[in-house]
């Protein structure tokens, strides 16, 4: 967010940075329209357009500093983008033209699993639930590819259910110490040293998102609280 907001920073690198933000964060968008009412095709294509809307208008770059939480600038804009879309429509109709961010159909159909059981929050809680949400699967997927390069992919695979809530149902140390040949106690160090080195890449991730690193601590209250409500 900073790199992409940053005046200083070139347009091809700012663009770069936002892409990446946008591959990583769509699925809170795309959620929060369909608990909008959106049927799962509009929502794709609205998401689709929504991003490409930012990037190719530079809308990020009026970010004001005050209010530098990505999380909440991103969901004010689409708002606006949504309350926009009949005369964008027209735009296009008459010529215009986007390039849209691909999105993954598995990834999709992922989401659209979980599109069912949103009915008890609002549109903006199931919006900043799946933005920390997104934060989360990001961090887990940074220390997958940090345990890969060292070697540790199998230690790091039985070991990931243990590291955050939603990874899945949490095999018994012993099972996976008879698997991989290493004591439980020496599998309890290892969750610990991992969990470290995933808290740290998660305050990364999340600061990457603000203005202002001093908020950080902030903002992460903030998302496990909305996690837990």
């Amino acid at each position: 967010m900073r790199q992409a907001a940053d005046s200083q920073t070139s347009s091809e690198h700012a663009l770069s940075a936002l892409s990446q933000l946008c591959q990583i964060y769509w699925r809170p968008i795309y959620l929060f329209l369909r608990r909008q009412g959106y049927a799962f095709d509009e929502a794709e294509d609205l998401t689709q357009g929504f991003f490409a809307h930012l990037i190719e208008n530079r809308t990020y770059a009026r970010a004001s500093p005050e209010k530098g939480r990505f999380r909440a600038f991103l969901l004010g804009t689409l708002k606006y983008f949504v309350a926009d879309a009949r005369k964008r429509e027209r735009a296009q109709k008459r010529g215009g033209s986007a390039t849209l961010l691909p999105l993954d159909p598995a990834a999709i159909a992922e989401a659209e699993a979980c599109a069912g059981g949103l009915e008890r929050w609002s549109a903006d809680r199931v919006y900043e639930r799946e933005w920390a949400a997104a934060l989360l699967r990001q961090a887990l997927k940074r220390l997958a590819e940090e345990c890969a390069i060292a070697g540790k992919k199998d230690l790091f695979e039985s070991l990931k259910t243990h590291l955050s809530p939603g990874s899945g149902r949490r095999v018994p140390y012993d099972q996976i110490a008879t698997r991989l040949g290493r004591s439980a106690a020496t599998l309890r160090s290892d969750v610990a040293r991992l969990r470290e080195r995933f808290g740290a890449i998660l305050r990364e991730e999340v600061q990457s998102t603000l203005l202002d690193a001093a908020d950080v601590d902030g903002e992460l209250h903030y998302l496990c609280e909305i996690m837990v409500a």
